[in-house]
């Protein structure tokens, strides 16, 4: 929201209008537009903000209907936080605006109610109201999204903006970069507003897919403008896409797997390799310009919602939740070297994973035990040791020769034995036999040491 707020007050034209904009033109832009537009940003009266006054039909629900981590209905109930309770103005101007892009699909929207004269996507091939598709923003399994991160907000937005000239080299926003939803809400769901908004930068940073009002008993709500999802080659700027197969694939957020882990996956741009990798444009455009400025810290945010799908209906279950993590770099690190050895090590550490969950199956195993869910956890404790030395890593790999990065294998090496002997214990003769069979084998992890 901040984002678009900031690209509606001023849109550089290039890079060089972007660095003479700077952090503080930025700031001094988007307080002036905002004082300007006041009117715009009301919750409430004839224009609510990013709300569908004709949408009052729809069925009241109550917000905490609408939100992941709440438990309504005959949902149970297992810790207070899950507990529903009565929102702020400033928490129900937040909910509206998470609404826009990440709305769970599901039956909770009531697309009983059609804005547009014969618009047909809320209804099913016989004619019932249809189940809510997932919100662009969060998709089937929940997108990770990143975003390149400052000292400060003012300069974490800076660094994110998009100029005219990165417009133009962009080929999946046909009306470019549009005009804000506030400024021009649809009226309906297939409406000459709406068509815009879906092809239009400004309509994926706030993409409208629900109709929402609040009311003075919860909110209605309905689907609202369907995007079109990456598998038909839209995304947002902040979503990891390989488009290079027959079917494209995105990161998607991984409570197991720390976005950390998926740093080469994020940076794969700054590779030689251009076929079969993810490209996300919001770093790589930021990364880009960022390496001409005088930071004194770049770092890189991701995160986002995992969630389950069954019959349509999105939740967040088992496993389930929110993942962020951020990552600082040097603006030296951003090489072809450094990211060549990232990937390699980054790669091995995988192999120490696995090698970790093996040992712990193959020692169970040995005792005619099951030992999958012991490797697992095994396995998740190593990467746990891992994270603690990883900014070590990360420094390691502007080494062109590569000597830093091998000599910290050593301390990887070590995590794998700690995770395997903190779950395949040797008290007896029998656990001591199946230890020793069965311990991790790193003789080729640690071999170019020995050379």
């Amino acid at each position: 929201m901040l984002l678009a707020i900031a690209q509606t007050a001023y849109t550089p034209k290039d890079d060089e209008d972007w660095k003479r904009l700077g952090v503080s033109g930025m700031a001094e832009e988007s307080l002036a537009y905002l004082r300007k537009k006041k009117d715009l940003f009301w919750l409430y009266g004839e224009k609510p903000f990013l709300q569908m006054t004709a949408i009052a039909q729809a069925k009241t629900l109550s917000p905490g209907a609408v939100q992941a981590f709440v438990a309504t209905g005959n949902t149970t109930v297992l810790t207070q936080s899950q507990v529903e309770s009565t929102l702020t103005e400033a928490e129900n101007a937040i909910l509206v605006i998470q609404m826009m892009g990440f709305g769970l699909g599901g039956k909770k929207t009531d697309n009983s109610v059609v804005l547009s004269p014969g618009y047909q996507s809320k209804y099913s091939d016989k004619g019932k109201p249809s189940t809510g598709k997932p919100g662009p923003s969060i998709g089937f399994l929940g997108f990770l999204h990143s975003f390149l991160q400052g000292v400060l907000l003012q300069e974490t937005l800076w660094l994110n903006l998009l100029t005219e000239e990165n417009m133009d080299g962009l080929k999946i926003f046909p009306e470019g970069f549009g005009i804000a939803p506030w400024e021009k809400m649809p009226d309906g769901e297939d409406c000459p507003a709406a068509k815009s908004l879906k092809n239009s930068y400004m309509g994926r940073l706030i993409p409208i897919s629900r109709f929402v009002l609040l009311a003075d008993d919860g909110l209605h709500y309905s689907e609202g403008i369907a995007h079109t999802g990456y598998a038909e080659g839209m995304a947002d700027v902040s979503i990891a896409v390989d488009f290079s197969g027959k079917k494209p694939k995105a990161l998607w957020t991984d409570p197991e797997k720390r976005p950390w882990r998926q740093l080469p996956s994020l940076l794969s741009f700054l590779g030689s390799e251009r076929n079969g990798v993810f490209d996300c444009l919001q770093l790589r455009i930021g990364i880009t310009r960022a390496r001409g400025c005088s930071l004194a810290k770049l770092g890189i945010w991701s995160g986002g919602l995992r969630v389950s799908s069954n019959a349509g209906e999105q939740y967040v279950s088992g496993s389930d939740d929110f993942v962020e993590s951020e990552i600082e770099l040097g603006l030296s690190f951003l090489g072809d070297i450094w990211f060549s050895n990232l990937k390699q090590e980054m790669g091995e550490l995988e192999q120490l994973s696995k090698i970790a969950y093996g040992a712990t199956i193959a020692y169970f195993k040995a005792q005619k035990a099951d030992g999958k869910n012991h490797a697992g956890q095994a396995a998740n404790l190593f990467w746990q040791l891992c994270e603690r030395r990883f900014y070590e890593l990360v420094a390691a790999c502007n080494d062109k020769s590569g000597e830093d990065a091998r000599k910290l294998r050593h301390v990887f090496a070590g995590f794998v034995n700690k995770a395997y002997n903190a779950y395949c214990p040797n008290d007896t003769a029998r656990q001591l036999d199946a230890w020793a069979i069965n311990r991790p084998n790193l003789a080729r992890y640690l071999q170019p040491l020995a050379s």
